[in-house]
């Protein structure tokens, strides 16, 4: 680039340009970017950084620490502080230009699609307190007897699939179920574990989809039963899905809808923790009296992951919180982090839509 040259931030500013016009357009954003150009880019990644043997990210790291050696080392050489400031200023704005224009062509333009919501057809809906509870016994039935084909000691499980193959049967059961929802996603990503162990937990952050490598990541210390609803998450964003609460909806269709038990065990007690959560918070002296009679088995998993889920505390959770709910929020999520609960209700629909076909 020449010394005035400003061509970073000027394709920055017209990505955005290019998303304000996606807002207005969803349906063409879908067809045009999510159906046909996303998809080269996710065969792209890969068979080239997918095949990396250690996450691409660090990667992404060393690259951006090359960037700032050179920014510091071209500053030395300039005289005086005009000058410097001016190179400062051309280098932050080609800088932030650069990582907006990847950021919304390698993926960011998937938040302007049709939700997948609409594109499945539903309709979720809030549910009255005996409809919740009937869908708590639907999702407890089925977690009890898909935990029985793993095993029949009530112990908790804490030990599951090596995680090498426990992303390979993820990611099987994905290509096997997604033409079930009408979905064309495309590719094989992967989601690596991200070392050292427990620091991205720590960040308040318990799996994360990097948009600059095209990979998604979760932490080595998870407990072994979130593993497979985790990585079954992440990898729904790997195919353009933004949306967390459409994320955990495909996460748990995939799983509940394998053939291997310990994926749809991993989704329904997702599912269950969910709903339990609303049934607490709806009828607190209910729920009190119907967690007694919680299945033996179901019952020590749950102590095992909330004390998992409590052995590493996280630096600031609030402000990891904060702020992934004002990212969402500007990436067009209006439920911001709420999104995340919102998967009741979709497997509401869909379990209604399915008794429909």
């Amino acid at each position: 680039m020449g010394k005035r040259d400003w061509s970073w931030a000027i394709l920055g500013v017209l990505a955005l340009g290019i998303r304000y016009l996606a807002v207005l357009n969803p349906e063409a954003t879908d067809e045009i970017y999510s159906r046909k150009f996303f998809p080269v880019i996710r065969n792209v990644i890969d068979i080239t950084l997918g095949r990396l043997p250690f996450p691409s990210v660090y990667l992404f790291m060393i690259s951006v620490a090359l960037i700032l050696g050179l920014y510091f080392f071209k500053l030395r050489k300039k005289r005086g502080w005009k000058s410097k400031s001016l190179y400062s200023i051309r280098a932050l704005a080609n800088g932030l230009g650069a990582l907006i224009f990847f950021f919304l062509v390698l993926w960011g333009f998937n938040y302007q699609r049709t939700p997948i919501v609409e594109q499945l057809g539903l309709q979720p809906k809030s549910m009255n307190l005996e409809q919740l509870k009937n869908e708590v016994q639907i999702t407890l039935r089925l977690a009890v007897q898909y935990r029985s084909a793993i095993t029949q000691d009530t112990a908790a499980i804490e030990e599951i699939l090596p995680y090498p193959e426990l992303e390979k049967l993820v990611r099987a059961n994905i290509a096997d179920n997604l033409d079930m929802m009408g979905l064309n996603f495309t590719g094989r990503p992967r989601t690596k574990l991200f070392p050292p162990p427990g620091f991205m937990r720590k960040m308040g952050i318990l799996g994360i989809y990097f948009p600059f490598t095209g990979e998604s990541y979760i932490d080595p210390t998870l407990h072994p039963l979130e593993q497979p609803f985790t990585v079954a998450h992440e990898m729904a964003h790997s195919y353009g899905v933004t949306d967390e609460g459409e994320a955990n909806f495909i996460a748990w269709v995939i799983c509940t809808n394998s053939d291997d038990a310990l994926l749809r065990y991993s989704g329904q007690l997702r599912l269950l923790n969910y709903q339990i959560s609303d049934f607490f918070r709806m009828a607190p002296e209910e729920y009190k009296e119907w967690v007694k009679t919680l299945d033996r088995g179901i019952r020590n998993d749950m102590i095992s992951l909330r004390k998992a889920s409590e052995a590493i505390k996280a630096f600031s959770l609030e402000l990891s919180r904060k702020t992934n709910d004002v990212f969402l929020k500007t990436q067009g999520v209006k439920a911001g982090i709420n999104s995340y609960q919102q998967l009741p209700k979709l497997a509401f629909a869909w379990r209604e839509r399915m008794k429909g076909e």
